[in-house]
C-alpha cells in the first residue's frame, strides 16, 4: 500500500508538470496619422506619420505556468512604420526582445533589450502624454535612457502598494575584454507607490563614459526622476522634477537629426540640466480626455543658459476599447539657441511647434 500511495504522487506530480498551463499572444497598435510643423529651416513640413500617439509595433508574449507560483515569460515586439510598411530601426525586434522567470513571492527576473526604470517613470507616471502625440515629455527630458540591450532587470512584487525595480546593462561592444567593462554600461533603479488615486515613483539612471581613449573618459551621465500623479476624478493631476549631471546626461531627443534650425544649437547637448513638468487630464464625456502640460528645461551651463519651454494641449477620443482618434498641438520655446523640437512618440520632428491628428488601432 505504501508503495502505491508513493507511486501515485509521484505520478500525479509527473501529470502537473506535464498538464502546466502556457499561452503564446500576438498584439500590436496601429496608429498614423496628419502631421504638420513649422518653425525649423525646413519650413513648413505637412506629412502622413507612423507613431505619433504610441509607436506602431507588433509583438509576441508568452508565458508558461512552471507550478508552485513560478512562470516563465518572454516578450519580442518589432516596430514598424504604417506611412511606409517598413521596418522602423535596423533591429528585427528593436523594441523589446526578454526572457526570464516570474515567482509571486519572490518578484521577476528577465534578461535582454528592455525599457529603463527611468523611462517607465516618465512614460507611465510623469507624463499625461504617456511619452506620445506632440505634447510628448520626450521632447525636453533626456533621451538616453529610453531601452537598453543586454539588460538584466529585477522587479519586486508589489507590498502593500510599494514595489521597486533594478537594472543592469553590460556594454557588450566587443571592448570591455581589452579596454574596460564600463563602456557603454547603464545602471538604473526605481522605487514607488500606487494605491487609489496616488501613484508616485522616483527613478535613477546612470550611464558610463568610459572610452576606449582613457584620455577621453569623461564620468558618468546621472539622472534623477521625481514623479507622482493624482486622480481627482474631475482632473488627473501629473508633475514631475529631473536632475540631470555629467556629460551625455542632457542628450536632446533629436540629438543625431543634425541642425534643424537656421541658427546652429548652442546647448542641451551634455551639459547639467534640470527639468520639471505640471499637467493634466481631463475625462470629457465618456470617452474624451483632453491632455495638458507644461515643461521647463533649466541648462545649467552658465555660459550657454540654452533653457526652454514646452506648452501641449491634445484631445483623445476613444471610438471604443481598442480605437480612438485624437488631435494635439505643442510649441517649443527655445532660448539662446537651444535647439529641441516637437516631435510625437516615434519621430523627433522638424521645428518648434507641431500638430497632429491621427487615428490609433490596439490588437
Amino acid at each position: 500500500m505504501k508503495k502505491t500511495l508513493i507511486t501515485l504522487a509521484v505520478l500525479a506530480a509527473a501529470t502537473g508538470v506535464a498538464q502546466a498551463q502556457s499561452s503564446v499572444v500576438i498584439y500590436g497598435t496601429v496608429d498614423a496619422g496628419f502631421v504638420s510643423e513649422r518653425g525649423g529651416k525646413a519650413g513648413t513640413v505637412n506629412k502622413i506619420d507612423s507613431g505619433i500617439a504610441s509607436a506602431s509595433r507588433i509583438g509576441f508574449k508568452g508565458t508558461e505556468d512552471l507550478g508552485s507560483g513560478l512562470s516563465a515569460l518572454f516578450v519580442l515586439e518589432s516596430g514598424f512604420k504604417v506611412d511606409s510598411g517598413s521596418q522602423d530601426g535596423d533591429a528585427l525586434f528593436g523594441r523589446q526582445a526578454y526572457v526570464g522567470l516570474s515567482s509571486k513571492t519572490a518578484g521577476t527576473v528577465t534578461l535582454g533589450r528592455q525599457y529603463t526604470p527611468w523611462y517607465n517613470t516618465l512614460s507611465k507616471v510623469a507624463d499625461p502624454f504617456a511619452a506620445g502625440y506632440s505634447g510628448s515629455a520626450k521632447n525636453l527630458f533626456p533621451a538616453n535612457t529610453t531601452r537598453t540591450s543586454n539588460t538584466v532587470l529585477y522587479t519586486s512584487p508589489n507590498f502593500s502598494g510599494f514595489d521597486a525595480d533594478v537594472a543592469y546593462s553590460a556594454g557588450n561592444n566587443g571592448q570591455e575584454s581589452l579596454v574596460s567593462s564600463k563602456i557603454g554600461r547603464q545602471m538604473g533603479a526605481s522605487v514607488g507607490y500606487a494605491n487609489g488615486p496616488l501613484n508616485a515613483r522616483v527613478a535613477y539612471n546612470t550611464t558610463s563614459n568610459e572610452n576606449a581613449n582613457p584620455a577621453l573618459t569623461t564620468g558618468s551621465a546621472r539622472n534623477w526622476l521625481v514623479a507622482a500623479n493624482y486622480d481627482f476624478t474631475v482632473v488627473k493631476a501629473y508633475a514631475a522634477y529631473g536632475v540631470n549631471k555629467g556629460d551625455n546626461s542632457s542628450t536632446r531627443n533629436n540629438a543625431n537629426a543634425g541642425n534643424l534650425f537656421n541658427i546652429a544649437s548652442t546647448g542641451g547637448l551634455t551639459n547639467d540640466s534640470t527639468t520639471a513638468l505640471i499637467g493634466a487630464t481631463v475625462p470629457v464625456g465618456p470617452a474624451g480626455t483632453v491632455m495638458a502640460s507644461i515643461i521647463h528645461v533649466n541648462d545649467k551651463n552658465g555660459f550657454t543658459n540654452a533653457d526652454a519651454n514646452q506648452f501641449a494641449l491634445g484631445y483623445s477620443y476613444a471610438l471604443s476599447k481598442r480605437t480612438s482618434t485624437y488631435a494635439s498641438y505643442a510649441k517649443i520655446s527655445n532660448k539662446n539657441n537651444a535647439g529641441y523640437t516637437v516631435g510625437n512618440n516615434s519621430n523627433v520632428g522638424s521645428g518648434d511647434q507641431a500638430f497632429n491628428v491621427g487615428v490609433r488601432h490596439s490588437f
